[in-house]
């Protein structure tokens, strides 16, 4: 059965509290919360999984690995091991603008493993990005997270329904979140083209519309191949974009 997850920013708690609201009162398919740990925020993923935990049963705190001393204790040990955390999903993090930030060169792969020998019980999720490399190099990758331990896959927004089968031919025997963004300016299609090396196809147009219907047709691509769905409305109005399809 596919599993529909949907990330909620942690802006602040009044903002993320009336998103909670709205995602359960509006689109009961959603079975869980991810909170992305982002540094210009004051709530960290594990605080805002503390208050989606008021609303969800399962919750996804974001762990970026280089923001962990792999020589010092695991300071959110209490946090990730409340009931309502259903798994962490642990990324290497990019570097901080603001260099006063420390960071460390703890890999995503000693992260994943760190946790698996502090917390055993602990599910461990990681990310895919079709755009990091060639699609073999990124499936090497996801191997190799699996065998560090992670148990499923949250992938970065895919934007074409042939990419996302190319990679589903590798990656039959993973539980998959595929991601889907709304795009709907030119402007974050210029971030996600130059920044993240994404691929848009060659009918995509920054409009509501456009991406309305690539969301279903992403819905009917996970459910065909048993994979799951993971919605990352970024500046999006969720109703706007998910009502009629959710």
């Amino acid at each position: 059965m596919t599993e529909i997850s949907i990330e909620l920013v942690p802006r602040s708690e009044t903002s993320l509290r009336r998103e909670l609201e709205l995602v359960r009162q509006r689109f009961p398919a959603v079975q869980r919360i991810n909170i992305p740990d982002i540094l210009r925020f004051d709530l960290h993923s594990w605080d805002g999984c503390r208050i989606a935990g008021e609303y969800f049963p399962k919750t996804i705190p974001h762990l970026r690995a280089i923001d962990f001393n792999p020589d010092a204790p695991l300071h959110i040990i209490a946090e990730i091991s409340r009931k309502e955390v259903e798994a962490v999903l642990v990324i290497t993090g990019d570097p901080p603008q603001d260099m006063s930030h420390k960071c460390y060169r703890t890999s995503c792969l000693e992260m994943i493993r760190r946790l698996k020998r502090e917390l055993p019980h602990l599910k461990i999720f990681a990310g895919m990005d079709p755009y990091r490399s060639g699609i073999k190099e990124e499936i090497d990758y996801v191997l190799a997270k699996r065998d560090a331990g992670a148990e499923a896959f949250f992938t970065q927004p895919f934007f074409d329904l042939r990419l996302m089968d190319i990679y589903q031919g590798f990656l039959q025997d993973f539980t998959i979140y595929w991601g889907v963004s709304p795009v709907l300016t030119e402007n974050s299609r210029n971030y996600w083209e130059n920044k993240n090396n994404a691929v848009f196809p060659p009918d995509f147009v920054p409009t509501l519309e456009w991406n309305r219907r690539f969301a279903e047709q992403a819905l009917d691509f996970a459910t065909s191949c048993n994979g799951n769905l993971y919605f990352m409305p970024i500046r999006t109005n969720i109703a706007d974009y998910l009502d009629g399809i959710l």
